[in-house]
């Protein structure tokens, strides 16, 4: 019945993700490959090759300190390194902007010096953002890297004395060449599908990513067959990357170990200060934008503009309909692939292959003869918000379902537990923690999403990054560091409630 129900929601999956580009097919027929498109693909390649290698040579030695330390509140720290996954993109941008704008604290420190003040927009500033954004992600990766180490090979480069160097050299150069490669990619195609962080510090046309020139073929030019041909080519290069990413994540290892722990050597002198100077250039790098967004949105809160209301009630409409939806069917394929229906993993990493405007803009064309398409701005959102944050709750759910399976599978065919009663008397109370934990970050993600909704929405039908992305057009800044602080609490917040319902009730 698993594998029934799991080939069923692949199919609509699958529908879903390659129906819009089915129909993005037949517009790019009518269209070519324009100089324009070709440089927003080279900008688009160059701005993303940059972000990958600048996040993963960051956290590089930021992963390594925190691998090697131990001090008080480390355990904080790595916890607060999923933060910048929850916050929203539109949030993260106008921290930085308030840290390194024009009116920004590093401008203002230079000017001070009597030197020239430094610019944001253009490739600097998207590069800087995109480091803010998946530094903490590629550190984590890293760091799985560096706990991945097994304790016997740690014994034995001890007792066979090891200086750094030789640690360096036999132990952690190895696992970088293993654990690097998927890192590197795994960035690149994040930010290949980068709108919100180039549609604000993008700086003019000379930096525009495919994604954004779609948005800009379709809401300004309403050049269908143009946008449609960019669509083809976000496609193919998303799809590229996340195939050689797929290719490379998997790392060679030292074998397998006893799981016994042991604690990675710490040498002190220079390079204890150079582990500590990692550690606290970042906190400070993370914790400015952040606490900047916080400062300047908290006068801002008493004198609210009247349309942040309706935008923060239309993206928790969104959040409340995307997470139950996404995660049901992540849980649905989880369980079939479980039970051992293989051919389900690509399909339900298939939406990781595209990106939010390239289903929006297929979705835009089959709707626009019928309706118009301000009118389906929120039911669009919420199913391609929901298909593209799908894989991610799959990914989460998928270890547990694995165990689930395999410890209660067999008892539970031959007690005849199947349909709702499994769900209520075994699925639930087993991946209650990873359900929880999955339809937090879910709903985070859809309360703070700045993409397909920029195509359809209107004045009316706003969702709250779009009314922050329209204040900050409009250079009302003050009221739209108060709506982003309004959104971080709002992200945060259900993803609190949904994460603290999964381990609340959870089984141990």
């Amino acid at each position: 019945m698993a594998r029934r129900a799991g080939a069923l929601i692949a199919a609509g999956l699958a529908a879903l993700t390659l129906g819009p580009v089915a129909v993005v097919l037949a517009q790019a027929g009518r269209g070519g490959v324009g100089t324009a498109d070709l440089a927003a693909l080279r900008f688009t390649v160059t701005q993303a090759a940059l972000s990958a290698l600048a996040s993963t040579a960051c956290a590089v030695p930021l992963a390594r300190a925190l691998a090697r330390r131990r001090f008080a509140g480390r355990r904080l720290m790595i916890t607060a390194l999923g933060a910048p996954f929850l916050l929203p993109v539109i949030v993260a941008v106008l921290g930085l902007l308030a840290v390194f704008g024009r009116a920004g604290l590093v401008n203002g420190g230079l000017r001070l010096l009597g030197l020239a003040p430094v610019s944001i927009f253009g490739l600097g500033g998207v590069v800087l953002a995109h480091i803010f954004l998946n530094m903490p992600l590629a550190t984590r990766m890293l760091l799985q890297g560096w706990q991945a180490i097994p304790a016997e090979r740690l014994r034995l480069a001890a007792s066979l004395d090891f200086r750094p160097t030789d640690f360096w050299r036999h132990i952690e150069a190895p696992m970088l060449r293993d654990v690097l490669p998927g890192v590197l990619l795994a960035v690149f195609a994040i930010c290949l599908t980068s709108f919100a962080v180039v549609l604000i510090l993008g700086g003019g046309p000379a930096a525009t990513t495919v994604e954004l020139a779609i948005y800009q073929a379709i809401r300004f030019e309403f050049d269908l067959p143009r946008a449609a041909t960019l669509a083809l080519m976000q496609v193919g290069t998303c799809g590229l990357a996340v195939a050689l990413a797929s290719f490379f994540t998997t790392p060679g290892g030292f074998g397998a170990g006893l799981d016994r722990q042991a604690d990675l050597p710490a040498p002190g002198g220079w390079r204890q200060l150079i582990d500590f100077g990692a550690i606290g250039l970042a906190a400070t790098f993370l914790a400015l934008p952040i606490g900047a967004v916080v400062l300047r949105g908290v006068p801002g809160l008493a004198s609210l503009p009247a349309g942040v209301w309706p935008g923060l009630l239309t993206s928790l409409l969104v959040a409340l309909c995307t997470a139950p939806l996404a995660v049901s069917a992540a849980l649905v394929l989880a369980l079939a692939r479980a039970h051992g229906a293989r051919w389900l993993e690509p399909v339900a990493m298939l939406p990781m292959a595209g990106s939010q405007l390239v289903l929006g803009t297929g979705l835009f064309l089959l709707v626009f003869p019928f309706v118009a398409p301000p009118d389906m701005a929120v039911p669009v959102t919420i199913l391609v918000t929901a298909v593209m944050a799908l894989p991610f709750a799959y990914r989460i759910l998928l270890p547990e379902a694995r165990v689930l399976v395999a410890d209660y599978g067999t008892l539970a065919e031959s007690l005849g537990l199947c349909g709702w009663a499994a769900l209520r008397l075994l699925i639930l109370p087993r991946l209650r923690r990873p359900l929880g934990f999955a339809l937090g970050l879910t709903a985070a993600l859809a309360v703070g999403d700045l993409g397909v909704v920029a195509l359809f929405a209107a004045e009316h039908g706003a969702t709250l990054p779009l009314v922050i992305s329209r204040l900050m057009a409009a250079y009302r800044m003050e009221a739209a560091a108060a709506a982003s602080l309004l959104l971080v609490i709002a992200a945060f917040g259900v993803f609190w409630i949904c994460d603290r319902w999964g381990r609340a009730g959870a089984e141990l």
